[in-house]
């Protein structure tokens, strides 16, 4: 930003152009020009692909998803942890026209009929069974009557009445066949000459068509399906690249799940719209996997949220491994912990991370601190506004756009944004005004040079006594204490002020903290109706499965244990 910002707007580069083409089009492209790169690499299932190979079998995935019957436009859920079959859905749906639809693994019967019913899905791809998880189970128990379904026969079922294909990733050759569903292995194989049409169908899409639905977990009320285009999410990738300055040399390890806009763009699209190299070094997280994967694989980048690079820090084996070959990565998904990002840049050799702020509505990112970035705007901050988009910081109340240095809501305009809630008119426009802004619901600040700071959630917000209290501020603060691993702050209700502070906290490996110290800590160093009223130590935190902390489950908790009653007259 060359001139001082007085009001909170700034607006992105226009260049390089925005990307017209569709998914497809662009990937086949990208193959022409490194046909022979290593594409991916699957470490728990040893795989690797190159370019031209994983244009092979995706285009084989493609014409097998048309000989099933489908149709472009039509959508085709997965539900499964990171494997190669994941990323060649991703493909061969983009090829095909049909709208990938991501459904959570976390996700048990009710959700998954509902989210299932409620885009109406011609066909699933789920994995069988993980740890505890039994996805095939769960789906035989909403639909008994596929036991006595003829292979090869479209599905019938009441409780699923548009899903007429199921099925399962299998180990070619491996495990007694599953009544009702059809082995990928076998679908993959009856893709072996290209259908005709995928050639026809190609040439008719369009980079504004949809492509991708995800599921935003709000915590009240059903989900919503946050519909994606072509153009949304290949350019975010793209961009998300280069403010990594990705390059075909480069290998990005990818332990985020794909399910989520952290794991298919920020990850694999941002890879291939580069030439690089996905790596995936788990099916779900695992530290020591992925400390073993980058140095097996000699990665370059390394995404993941606080949570998991936490996770790998303080890891008993940590000083075993290599890490030299990493450069750069992203740590996005919730606030990142100044402490944790210098970490990460001192002790994995990440000198070059970068962090990203965004949501699933806008593709997901658009904010992104860069490779340059001052280290301590890289620290304190999600970055500037990332090209071909616009960002504003609004008084909630009002609408206006607030000076400089002001918190308010965060909202974004442009290409990234969402078409729409699936089915969902109301809800769209209740994110989207008539403008075409898209209301985050997140709190943040904007400094003179456009750099923005996320300060917490709107509804997170805590008023204690008249006092507006930023959860963020008084975690930050915390971090700073030597036996604080991880801390999360939230208001809980109080007859007297309203509310109050109760701090959860994660108590590094073999040390012990106690209420009196955590008090000591902030004595004189934080105003006293921020020292939290209420502390608890904890083995972890309610998480969904993409790392994201569920603050309103520690406020359940919490007034569960305390007895505690809303105020009414509060």
């Amino acid at each position: 930003m060359s001139t001082a910002l007085t009001e909170s707007y700034a607006r992105g580069a226009q260049t390089p152009p925005l990307i017209e083409q569709t998914l497809g089009a662009f990937f086949d492209a990208m193959v022409e020009r490194f046909p022979e790169r290593e594409a991916l690499v699957v470490a728990h299932q040893r795989r690797r692909y190159t370019y031209r190979q994983l244009q092979a079998e995706a285009n084989r995935l493609a014409s097998a998803l048309l000989r099933l019957g489908l149709k472009p436009g039509e959508r085709v859920g997965i539900w499964s942890h990171n494997n190669a079959e994941w990323v060649l859905m991703q493909l061969a749906t983009a090829k095909a026209g049909l709208v990938l639809v991501n459904i959570n693994p976390a996700y048990r019967t009710a959700e998954v009929e509902y989210a299932l019913n409620k885009v109406g899905c011609r066909a699933l791809v789920t994995m069988p069974r993980f740890k505890t998880s039994d996805y095939l189970g769960m789906l035989r128990e909403l639909a008994p009557e596929w036991a006595h379904a003829s292979p090869g026969e479209p599905l019938q079922s009441q409780t699923l009445p548009q899903l007429q294909h199921a099925i399962w990733i299998d180990v070619a050759g491996e495990g007694a066949d599953e009544p009702g569903f059809m082995r990928f292995s076998d679908l993959i194989q009856a893709g072996e000459a290209q259908d005709e049409r995928l050639p026809q169908v190609a040439r008719l899409l369009h980079n504004q068509d949809a492509i991708n639905i995800q599921f935003t977990s709000g915590t009240t009320g059903f989900p919503k399906g946050a519909t994606l285009t072509h153009r949304n999410i290949l350019n975010n990738g793209f961009f998300i690249g280069e403010a990594m300055k990705l390059t075909e040399a480069d290998r990005l390890c990818i332990p985020v799940p794909l399910y989520h806009c952290f794991g298919m763009v920020l990850g694999n699209l941002a890879v291939l719209t580069h030439g690089g190299c996905i790596v995936y070094p788990n099916d779900a997280f695992d530290p020591l996997a992925v400390l073993q994967t980058v140095q097996d694989e000699r990665c370059t980048g390394l995404h993941g949220v606080p949570t998991m690079f936490i996770a790998e820090l303080d890891h008993p084996r940590f000083k075993e491994f290599d890490l030299s070959s990493l450069r750069t990565g992203i740590m996005a998904g919730s606030p990142c912990p100044i402490e944790v990002m210098k970490r990460v840049q001192s002790e994995m050799n990440m000198g070059e991370v970068t962090i990203a702020y965004g949501m699933t509505e806008t593709s997901p990112v658009s904010c992104q601190s860069s490779t340059d970035t001052p280290l301590d705007k890289r620290v304190s901050t999600v970055g500037l506004v990332q090209p071909h988009l616009e960002i504003k910081i609004i008084d909630p109340e009002t609408g206006r756009t607030v000076p400089v240095g002001e918190r308010g809501e965060f909202c974004t305009r442009g290409y990234s944004v969402m078409q729409g809630y699936w089915e969902d008119p109301q809800r769209t426009a209740e994110a989207i005004d008539a403008e075409g802004w898209m209301h985050t619901g997140d709190l943040a600040t904007m400094d003179e040079q456009g750099y923005v700071n996320i300060v917490g959630r709107i509804k997170d917000m805590v008023i204690r006594g008249g006092e507006n209290v930023y959860p963020r501020e008084i975690e930050e603060f915390l971090y700073r204490h030597p036996k604080v691993q991880d801390v999360q702050v939230v208001g809980v209700p109080d007859q007297r002020f309203g509310e109050e502070l109760c701090a959860w906290i994660i108590v590094k490996p073999g040390q012990q903290l106690t209420d009196g110290e955590v008090r000591e800590f902030c004595k004189g160093k934080i105003a006293h109706y921020k020292v939290p009223r209420y502390l608890k130590f904890v083995p972890e935190f309610p998480m969904t499965v993409t790392g994201k902390i569920q603050k309103f489950k520690i406020r359940e908790v919490m007034v569960a244990e305390l007895g505690l009653v809303q105020d009414q007259t509060a």
